[in-house]
This record gives structure tokens, sequence and C-alpha cells, in this order.
């Protein structure tokens, strides 16, 4: 039987893929900053997404500064592409909370793992496992030349999405749709805490990009470097998020996903 995915968005009453989401909601506010000690570090193996030998739920908790709140369908898609892929028989939990902007010009990853500290409430705890996305109001600090970075993983349950960026190479004339790109960057991040490619998940067969660590060689796979950098519309032209190609699928199997 195919196991249901608990919504728990505090931001969508009701969530479908072609309805878009409310930009107010009664239930949408700002968290309470959590204690500031430094935490102990969060060590979490891709195998621990993939497989429910260690934990058998998943909460995915995800914080946006304002005017960057994610398209429902893009929770959507992220919640339909986690449940094709890993085993969570105890149900998967996205929710959603806003957080203030800190008013940075950029941010490097020392700011996104104070952010982290700062927000971050749910931890893995006996069966339950955990995973951390911030969407934030500006730029990557170590962006170069003219080709931007639309997001990152920065530790083994964490990613950030670069707000601004995705809203300046979505929208327009030859560029993907905001929903397309957001989604794209999502779900090739969490790819990423999955382990692919050859980051922490074994390759079957090789098929890393040797110039771009940790992607895959195929141009048209979701986990090509592409994926997540202002180029995203020079490998993927058709408007369509893009999907795993085979090699990353037999990989996520072979490290006991789906």
């Amino acid at each position: 039987m195919k196991r249901s995915i608990i919504y728990t968005l505090l931001a969508l009453a009701s969530l479908s893929l072609l309805t878009t989401c409310n930009n107010h909601s009664p239930n949408d506010q700002e968290p309470e900053p959590t204690d500031t000690e430094e935490p102990q570090e969060i060590i979490v193996e891709p195998v621990d997404f993939l497989s429910e030998a260690q934990y058998d739920q998943l909460i995915v908790e995800i914080v946006y500064m304002e005017g960057f709140k994610l398209n429902a369908n893009s929770i959507y898609l992220l919640a339909s592409f986690l449940e094709e892929r890993i085993h969570k028989s105890g149900g998967i939990s996205i929710i959603s909370k806003a957080i203030p902007s800190e008013g940075k010009a950029n941010y490097a990853i020392a700011d996104l793992q104070a952010l982290e500290v700062q927000y971050r409430q749910h931890l893995p705890i006996d069966k339950t496992l955990s995973a951390w996305i911030a969407i934030v109001d500006t730029d990557y600090a170590e962006n170069k030349d003219t080709v931007k970075t639309l997001g990152i993983p920065y530790a083994t349950s964490s990613i950030a999405l670069f707000g601004k960026s995705i809203q300046e190479f979505s929208g327009g004339e030859e560029q993907p749709s905001p929903h397309v790109l957001e989604s794209s960057v999502l779900k090739h991040l969490f790819g990423h805490l999955l382990g692919l490619v050859n980051k922490g998940t074994p390759m079957l067969t090789n098929h890393l990009d040797t110039q771009h660590d940790n992607h895959c060689s195929n141009n048209f796979c979701l986990m090509h470097y592409t994926a997540a950098t202002s180029l995203f519309y020079v490998n993927f032209p058709g408007g369509n998020v893009p999907s795993l190609r085979e090699q990353c699928l037999q990989d996520l199997e072979g490290n006991g996903g789906k």
C-alpha cells in the first residue's frame, strides 16, 4: 500500500498539483527564535534518509524570509519526490514557517549555520529524522563571475536556497517559470542529501562529472550541476522540472532507497 504523506504545512490549508498557495494565512507566522546555545553537530548519512533501518519518519522543516515563500506546487513536488525515493513508513511531514529578514547583502555558509542554530526546531530523535531548508532573501556570498549559485547543501541534513537569485533567473523571456526553477533547485539539493552524486551514496557505475564535484555527467539529469545555477535554461530549456536519470536512480536503490 502506498504510504500517505503527512502535509503539516502551517501556511497551507490544502495542496494539489494545480493549486497555488495563498500568500497570507492566519497560521503563517514567525516562530520564536530557539535557544542559541551551540548545538551538538548533526550527523546524518544518506542511508538514513533512504532506508528506515534507523529512522522510519521524516520531518522537513522549511523557513523562508518575507517575499520568498515556496510555491505550493514546489512543496507538493518535493513531497512526491521523497515519497518515490525513500522508505519512511511512519510518514513524511513538511512544515513551513516565516522568519524575519536579517538585512544581509549575501549569505556565506557561516551565516546559514548561524541562522539554523537560531531557528531550527526539529532535530533527529528516536525514530524520527529531520531535514532543514532555509530560503533566504539574497544571494550566495561565494558567487563567481557571471554564474550564480541558486542553492547549496551546506550540512548533512541542511540546505539553503537563495531566493533573490532564483527570482532573478526565472519568469523572464527564455527563462523557466519561478515554480519550475524553484522546484528544480529544491529537488536537486535534496538529491545531495540523499548522497548524489558520489556524496555518500556509492555509484554503481561511473557517472561523475569530474569538472563539477558531486554532480551527474548526464546533461539531462536533475543532478547535473546546471540544475542549481543560473545556467539552468542552457540544459533544461523545455520549461519542465528535470528528473533523475537511470544511473542516479540505480545508486539510490543500491543504498537502501526506492
